[in-house]
């Protein structure tokens, strides 16, 4: 590891003694709630007794688990919960009055529907802090739409800006989920700061388009006063040249950029072996070099031509030109920054053991709990009990499919 040693005893984790609820499924909402229960806080998973999660069954690549389901939900507690049957709703109900944080990504006006919004949970429960997870916002002309990922990266535009200039393509992670969940998570960790210091709860609302919205800012602002949208080019970039991935003689794509006037020359003298291309009037600066981007990806695909891939990416770096090779995800896993950093960790999963990657923020003197993967209503007895709930009460729940 690097950075900061940890001391022989380690502090409490930064979130202990905050419990979480949630009514969640899918990406964004669990997100969120991995990250809360990475630094200690309790998160108890409400799933439903007929299959949870529907996340669960999205794939069953990791020892029978879903890959997904994995990724998002470790360090959690599942307890199975019909919401909708008075015994279930009367255990939620007693669970959000003992709970600082509830989360929920339900359908449109399901949680309205349910007594579940922040609005209605505010006059109960006035400590609480709501999080609303939707995909259009819970106001609006669209709040009664669903709302998927690639359905949002499509109305954001972000697919017409992704692919080669023949044809469009999603980007290949969970992107408007990941940008929802990562606000999400922020905005609750901003409103237990505004309570704990003025006795505030204030409800948290994300949506999956604003999340991704807000992405958008540069290709926004390039359209809005440029007149027209960014190309969609690929690999390279709309507004700097050369930047973008080149084919050596041995097969190997290298991906270089050159960001200012200083590597630009040096790209010309010491890889191109071209100085006097640094002058030429096409290239001469950077927006004429991306007007002429074509004429010089000429020049630059001859040069990676005769050159295997090692040797331009050895070139590169020594002319001081930013460079990367173009991974797969195998390649990725096995990535020497990960190993020298020491960022892989072994999680439990209910079908063995698993690698995860510690989270990537790093706090001095703390290590993320990252604790086991739940099988679908793993906790259930123990938090009833937790409830006051007796063995026969326990039996006579699940025998009306309440739990």
């Amino acid at each position: 590891m690097t950075g900061t040693p940890e001391p022989a005893t380690a502090p409490p984790a930064p979130l202990a003694g905050i419990t979480v609820v949630s009514l969640e499924q899918a990406v964004a909402a669990p997100y969120a709630t991995r990250q809360l229960a990475d630094l200690g806080a309790r998160v108890i998973k409400v799933e439903r007794p007929d299959g949870g999660d529907f996340a669960r069954r999205y794939d069953t690549t990791v020892h029978g688990e879903s890959s997904y389901f994995v990724w998002l939900n470790r360090g959690k507690e599942s307890l199975t919960l019909d919401v909708k049957s008075s015994e279930g709703r009367a255990l939620l109900d007693e669970l959000l009055a003992d709970a600082d944080v509830f989360v929920q990504n339900l359908g449109p006006g399901a949680a309205a529907r349910l007594g579940l919004d922040a609005a209605a949970l505010a006059e109960r429960h006035p400590r609480l802090i709501a999080c609303t997870v939707s995909g259009y916002g819970t106001s609006g002309p669209w709040a009664d739409r669903k709302a998927y990922d690639m359905l949002v990266q499509c109305q954001t535009g972000l697919v017409s800006l992704t692919g080669t200039a023949e044809e469009t393509a999603r980007v290949g992670v969970s992107i408007a989920d990941i940008a929802a969940g990562m606000y999400a998570y922020t905005g609750i960790l901003t409103a237990l700061f505004t309570r704990a210091t003025t006795g505030v709860a204030r409800a948290v609302e994300v949506s999956l388009f604003e999340a991704l919205a807000e992405w958008m800012g540069q290709p926004a602002n390039y359209t809005r006063y440029g007149g027209s949208q960014p190309p969609r080019i690929g690999t390279q970039h709309a507004t700097i040249a050369p930047y973008g991935a080149y084919t050596a003689r041995d097969g190997k794509q290298i991906l270089l950029s050159v960001q200012n006037e200083r590597e630009w020359r040096a790209l010309c003298a010491r890889f191109l072996m071209r100085p006097e291309l640094a002058d030429d009037p096409r290239f001469a600066s950077g927006s004429a070099r991306v007007t002429h981007r074509d004429a010089l990806n000429v020049v630059i695909a001859e040069r990676f031509r005769e050159i295997d891939g090692a040797a331009a990416a050895e070139a590169l770096d020594a002319a001081g030109i930013a460079n990367a090779g173009v991974n797969d995800v195998a390649a990725f896993l096995d990535h020497p920054v990960l190993a020298g950093r020491d960022r892989w960790r072994e999680i439990d999963t209910p079908g063995g053991p698993a690698h995860a990657l510690r989270p990537p923020v790093d706090l001095a003197g703390i290590t993320p709990l990252m604790g086991p993967v739940p099988a679908l209503g793993e906790h259930t007895e123990r938090i009833l009990k937790e409830r006051g709930r007796t063995p026969e009460q326990i039996a006579e729940l699940r025998a009306a499919r309440a739990v």
